[in-house]
């Protein structure tokens, strides 16, 4: 285990691929942070499922695996999809997230359905195409990760330029707009950097969990702190950490799905948050119920002690 690990390390290829699941990390932990504040968290899940027809109907136009492509054919099919959740709760009365929950499954039931289909085109071309189910990051050629990691640093960049407008509008809108911002602008491009995290994470995480990086980290991240800045930071490295985990658990062992791993590593994260942050953590709610129980038994104890002392003193004087 340890030998193949440090094998690893010294391929040029591998580590190319680290650093595009490492950046791939940071850039969904960032964007996943601002979409969870703004309770869109459902929204990457529908995202990514929507993305899989682009993805095969790409490849069917084109014959050739590109993630350029794909990336193409996912925008595409994410806005499409996008716009379809906003025409259904602007024109009925159906409730967003049943909405997302009808784009998510019509989208990907027709993904599934071009998926089978191109695998059984004998097409010779299509062989690894279903790795973009569960992910799998160690067949990466160094094309895709440079492209991954150009995408990637273009997120955090836009994020780090933009954070204060971001920041508003994701907390009081309202506010913002009488401030004279556009705020359907800034949400429009928050909405595309979704859209373009989601894509830029399927071929290492897979459509079917790619939300969980988006998502999972943020929410991780929120245990630790109030500060929006220190929560992006945070929710950015255990991006980081899941994405690198998850690539080299699956390269290591054979026939294992990038994917899965990554969410397993993103939610261990989560769970020591749970049980271990400062303020919001388990052990720290238990510590100050035990430090609440004390107080309130000593001051008990006082006030029974002076009730007791007041009664001697009033038969004294008896």
């Amino acid at each position: 285990m340890m030998s193949t690990l440090l094998g690893w390390f010294a391929d040029p290829n591998m580590q190319w691929i680290l650093m595009g699941s490492l950046l791939l990390g940071i850039g969904s932990g960032v964007i996943g942070s601002f979409t969870y504040l703004r309770k869109q968290s459902l929204l990457g899940d529908a995202l990514a499922h929507a993305a899989l027809p682009g993805i095969c109907i790409a490849f069917m136009l084109s014959g050739v695996k590109s993630i350029g492509l794909f990336m193409i054919g996912s925008i595409v099919s994410g806005m499409i999809a996008t716009f379809g959740i906003y025409a259904i709760t602007r024109y009925s009365r159906i409730k967003q997230d049943a909405a997302l929950g009808i784009i998510l499954s019509v989208f990907f039931g027709i993904g599934v359905m071009l998926m089978t289909k191109i695998q059984h085109s004998g097409n010779g071309n299509q062989s690894g195409l279903d790795k973009y189910m569960f992910g799998q990051a160690a067949s990466m050629m160094k094309s895709d990760v440079y492209m991954m990691g150009a995408v990637s640093l273009l997120l955090i960049l836009i994020c780090f330029i933009f954070f204060k407008e971001f920041k508003l509008v994701s907390f009081d809108p309202g506010f913002a707009r009488g401030m004279g911002m556009k705020v359907g602008l800034l949400e429009q491009v928050l909405l595309f950097m979704t859209v373009i995290a989601v894509v830029v994470g399927i071929q290492a995480v897979g459509v079917v969990l790619v939300a969980a990086l988006l998502i999972t980290p943020a929410v991780s991240a929120r245990y630790w702190t109030d500060s929006l800045g220190v929560m992006v930071i945070i929710a950015g490295v255990i991006g980081a950490f899941s994405g690198v985990t998850g690539t080299l658990i699956s390269g290591t062992l054979s026939n294992l799905p990038t994917g899965p791993v990554t969410v397993l590593a993103a939610t261990s994260m989560f769970c020591v948050s749970v049980v271990f942050a400062p303020n919001r953590g388990l052990i720290a709610k238990l510590w100050r119920r035990a430090r609440t129980r004390q107080h309130i038994r000593k001051t008990q104890s006082l006030e029974t002690a002076r009730h007791r002392a007041g009664t001697v003193e009033g038969g004294l004087d008896g």
